[in-house]
């Protein structure tokens, strides 16, 4: 079960407001890391349309995510240059660096692995993006590296977010 205690925080920043639904979404993902069904079912009556209304705006944009894409959503570039550079070996070594395959989330929720077609930056190909950060000519030795970098020293302890997105 989850906690939506923060659901009721973030409706009342923006009013309960039907045309602010997009904002409470994206709100409510940075909260729990995907959309879960008590979060939507907690939206739907805090600003009082029907579950489906809410449903269909989570589904409609590839921004929301109805399955758990952990705290740091690591995504492998597919397209033609990140492909021929070696982005299918980076994704067997973040498989198993994470002990997770192509599509799912950490138990801990930490990470989630996925591909996306095109990052747009093919002069730095293979290139993954973690969150908002941009990694270019990644190396396979480059994984371990990467994933420690965001593990919390203390497993209880989130890490600390950063403002902004950067390019390594």
């Amino acid at each position: 079960m989850v906690d939506v205690t923060k659901v009721n925080e973030i409706l009342e920043r923006h009013g309960s407001k039907r045309e602010h639904m997009i904002a409470i979404l994206l709100e409510c993902q940075e909260e729990y890391f995907y959309l879960p069904r008590e979060v939507l079912e907690a939206v739907s009556a805090g600003v009082n349309i029907p579950i489906t209304s809410v449903l269909a705006i989570a589904t409609f944009f590839k921004a929301f995510s109805l399955k758990p894409i952990g705290r740091h959503p690591i995504r492998v570039c597919n397209g033609t240059a990140c492909n021929i550079q070696g982005g299918p070996l980076l994704v067997d070594a973040l498989e198993r660096e994470l002990k997770i395959k192509k599509g799912q989330t950490t138990p801990d929720t930490l990470f989630g692995l996925d591909t996306v077609n095109c990052v747009g930056c093919c002069g730095l190909a293979p290139v993954i993006t973690v969150g908002p950060d941009v990694h270019g000519k990644v190396k396979i030795s480059d994984v371990p590296k990467i994933v420690k970098k965001l593990r919390p020293k203390d497993p209880t302890e989130p890490k600390e977010e950063k403002d902004g997105p950067t390019v390594h």
